[in-house]
């Protein structure tokens, strides 16, 4: 999954890869601290669009880049700040609403699965099977 950032005004999105496994026990620790959930929880409401959890995703990103960077320095307008699955994570998606869709919604659903897919570049890592980003 990538958390893109593109503040009014910029040319070019800042792009990340988020990968919840991925970030380093400080960080995942600093999230829990930042807004009061236990992880697990934490990427679950980052993918329902709890907007603190989101916010303080980008803080955790944007610090790496500038150390110096408070929590209460991150805000942004929302449309400023969105998730996209890879192309890997579309197709695991796909691959289980081939299999567990109700049949009379599964060709509507694998037909608009297929073209965001279409639409995305090969993810870096491979075409390989993507995990989601949900941490259980």
């Amino acid at each position: 999954m990538y958390l893109i950032y593109q503040p009014d005004g910029s040319d070019e999105p800042t792009r990340w890869t988020y990968n919840p496994k991925r970030l380093m026990s400080a960080e995942r620790e600093a999230l829990e601290k930042l807004t009061g959930r236990d992880f697990s929880d934490f990427t679950q409401a980052v993918l329902k669009g709890n907007a603190l959890c989101r916010r303080a995703l980008l803080y955790i990103f944007l610090k790496r880049d500038h150390p110096t960077t408070k929590f209460t320095d991150v805000d942004f307008a929302w449309d400023e700040l969105s998730l996209e699955h890879t192309r890997g994570e579309l197709q695991t998606i796909r691959d289980q609403a081939a299999e567990h869709a109700a049949p009379e919604q599964r060709d509507a659903i694998l037909a608009g699965l297929d073209a965001e897919i279409a639409k995305l570049p090969e993810d870096p890592e491979g075409s390989g099977k993507a995990e989601l980003p949900i941490v259980a």
